[in-house]
């Protein structure tokens, strides 16, 4: 799978990003996503996340972790099969303020609130979700495997 990173805050060092890959690299294999799958990673601040998740999600305050899914198909839309293009996953935005300020929180390290950050965000490209209680505990439930699984438990 090839991961794209942007690191519009210039705080990021490589071993996150070598972290980070890594994790996702783990949870496609556990997920069965194909090698030529393809997604982005950026890196913001709470202010640039705070006006994506305003445009977007109509909500003025800043998050942790926004996801947009590029291959869901809207009513109408036609999927394009049988060609051996690769799968464009989409796009994980994450606020590296809240994720320092939820590791504190949490009482866990910065290297594992990115994590599971990353994969929460992974995951909903993959068409989890919780917007009930039946999907939120699927999906925790998934996250939870996955980070015991590499290793990157609380």
């Amino acid at each position: 799978m090839e991961i794209d990173f942007i690191d519009e805050t210039s705080s990021i060092v490589q071993k996150d990003i070598k972290l980070v890959k890594d994790l996702l690299l783990f949870a496609a294999k556990e997920e069965m996503i194909p090698d030529h799958a393809e997604l982005s990673i950026t890196f913001v601040t709470n202010e640039e996340i705070q006006q994506l998740n305003k445009q977007y999600r109509d909500l003025d305050r800043p998050t942790d972790v926004l996801s947009f899914a590029l291959e869901e198909e809207g009513e109408g839309e036609i999927s394009i099969s049988g060609m051996n293009l690769p799968k464009i996953l989409g796009d994980i935005i994450i606020s590296i303020d809240r994720t320092k300020e939820q590791a504190v929180e949490y009482g866990h390290t910065f290297e594992r609130e990115l994590g599971f950050l990353a994969l929460h965000g992974f995951l909903h490209l993959l068409g989890y979700d919780h917007m009930n209680e039946i999907d939120e505990k699927k999906m925790f439930q998934r996250q939870e495997e996955i980070l015991n699984g590499f290793g990157l438990s609380r």
